[in-house]
């Protein structure tokens, strides 16, 4: 197959996911207003102007879903695992649905985790992500048994899935900032598993690779043009974990081709969440708060109180997801001992740059934000 013959074959993915996310986000919006499922601002953790509708991810999730049953029948059946194909859609309504409950109810962090861990769970019996640990072959020999490798398997995939949800939940505190930050991602995604596809080693997972990343762009970018400041309405926890949801799939079936480098360049397309997750981490670590508790220490609301606008600041952040994607990408062109290096270079000067920047600094109690749960696209 050539480039052009898989760009026919697969365009009408993210045209499917994007018309149906475009058309049902007012609809959602409708429905958040007329049920009262809105965002209302407190001033501090949540300092948007006026009440905001949730239910945004409903849409990017009927996006989501419409792309991918697209591509079942543009593609055909056949040319995927089927078993793991429905394990993901299954999986995804269930971390859609702790999302949307979250958003009504409000439920603890750790509720959240737990049920983001039993989502994995079906995840793993359907096949994605068992057999994970045959990227380490490359450092060391692997075990006999193959009861071995998925045992050794499953705490790593449980680790990505838990720390993707989590990492895309925190960086949704801005208007258009999630979802068009994931847009940039998904399409990373597609272009690793593009070039998989057309002269990697032939793999089976190629063609749900594909579909997968195509249908979250197109979901994500239906989505955004409501989204984007001055947002008309949030993508609340059920969009937000359903992105990074559908980020650590394409990272467990990155590393299931069993090499080292599709899974580096997947971990760094994904970048710039990660990077976050583990500068706020860090922050509240140092100042002693809760590390599951909310607060104002991410970098981009770092970068509001240093003076730039909203619209800047997200700005900057696609600028970093494109920097980081291609990074990522270029793992295609760079054998495997080089880019583990590059990955652990790029991640020492994100560090030297957040410390520069006093990023992760010790603040006067004075200064601390009340530890509530952090809300969606503040």
């Amino acid at each position: 197959m050539s480039l052009r013959e898989l760009l026919l074959a697969y365009w009408p993915v993210p045209a499917a996911a994007f018309a149906v996310s475009l058309l049902s986000t007012p609809l959602c919006r409708l429905a958040a207003i007329k049920l009262d499922y809105v965002d209302r601002p407190d001033g501090v953790l949540k300092p948007h102007a006026r009440p905001i509708a949730y239910l945004g991810g409903i849409a990017v999730f009927c996006g989501w879903i419409a792309g991918i049953l697209v591509g079942l029948a543009q593609v055909g059946l056949s040319q995927f695992d089927l078993v793991a194909t429905v394990g993901i859609l299954v999986a995804g309504l269930a971390i859609t649905a702790t999302g949307l409950v979250d958003d009504i109810l409000d439920i603890r962090p750790v509720t959240k985790v737990v049920c983001s861990v039993a989502v994995a769970a079906i995840l793993l019996a359907t096949g994605t992500g068992e057999d994970l640990f045959t990227i380490f072959r490359w450092f060391m020999p692997m075990p006999a048994s193959r009861v071995w490798i998925v045992a050794l398997s499953v705490p790593i995939s449980v680790f990505i899935i838990v720390g993707a949800c989590n990492a895309t939940n925190l960086i949704d505190g801005m208007d258009g900032l999630c979802s068009g930050v994931l847009s940039i991602i998904s399409i990373g995604f597609f272009v690793l598993a593009a070039h998989l596809a057309l002269w990697g080693e032939p793999e089976p997972v190629d063609p749900l690779c594909i579909t997968l990343s195509l249908a979250m762009a197109g979901g994500a970018l239906g989505f955004l043009p409501y989204n984007r400041n001055p947002a008309r309405i949030f993508l609340g926890d059920a969009g937000s974990m359903l992105l990074g949801f559908n980020a650590a799939v394409l990272i467990l079936l990155m590393g299931r081709a069993g090499i080292v480098r599709w899974m580096v360049g997947a971990l760094m397309i994904f970048g710039l969440p990660i990077y976050d997750m583990l500068l706020t981490l860090v922050r509240r670590w140092r100042n002693g708060r809760p590390l599951m508790g909310g607060d104002r220490s991410h970098f981009y609301d770092q970068l509001i109180d240093r003076g730039y606008t909203v619209r800047q600041v997200v700005a900057i952040s696609y600028a970093l997801t494109a920097f980081f994607v291609v990074l990522g990408c270029a793992t295609m062109y760079i054998r495997t001992r080089y880019v583990i290096c590059v990955y652990l270079a790029v991640t020492l000067c994100v560090a030297a740059v957040a410390w520069k920047l006093d990023m992760v600094r010790v603040e006067s109690p004075a200064s601390d934000a009340p530890e509530t749960e952090t809300p969606s696209d503040a």
